[in-house]
């Protein structure tokens, strides 16, 4: 033994399954029906946990993107229920970063992870189809459907600017 340890033997199972991770960059776009005011009657509080709600985050789903070849951003977090504290503080990254493209062809959209906003519940069916285990997650999506750009995490206004003006082409 190396070191001059005593030999130590265990049993064990290793599980394997499909692979569920995140698309990554180069990868096709989950065109997932993330909830719209449309798809909510109206009603901001079905859609958000952000205080003061921003309406402009929830007005189109990635899958209605997707078939108006439009690129987006989306973030999937929670601001009122996240674990490490970065939910909400990403959702006013993406906030700041659309007002500065208002007027262009880029998409700003916010889903939330939750089942029915309950944190007692599961994550809900947009985040399993990412395939997203944690929170937040962005993503930068181009007319093509591809992504163009992912954080897990934390994303500063200036990073996440930059690659919106490449996808944008401003």
């Amino acid at each position: 033994m190396p070191g001059g340890g005593r030999a130590v033997q265990a049993l064990g199972n290793v599980v394997v399954t499909e692979d569920d991770s995140p698309p990554d960059v180069g990868d096709p776009a989950i065109p997932s029906e993330t909830p719209t005011l449309r798809s909510a009657g109206g009603d901001v509080s079905k859609l958000t946990t952000c205080t003061p709600p921003d309406e402009s985050l929830v007005r189109r789903s990635a899958a209605e993107s997707l078939r108006a070849k439009a690129p987006f951003v989306v973030t999937f977090s929670s601001p009122r229920f996240c674990s490490s504290r970065t939910c909400g503080p990403v959702v006013d990254v993406v906030e700041e970063v659309a007002r500065r493209f208002e007027g262009s062809s880029v998409r700003f959209i916010h889903a939330e992870v939750y089942e029915d906003n309950d944190p007692a519940k599961p994550y809900n069916r947009w985040m399993q189809e990412w395939g997203l285990e944690t929170e937040p997650w962005t993503f930068l999506v181009d007319r093509r459907g591809k992504i163009a750009q992912r954080f897990e995490g934390v994303v500063s206004v200036r990073e996440l600017e930059e690659v919106v003006r490449l996808v944008a082409g401003r």
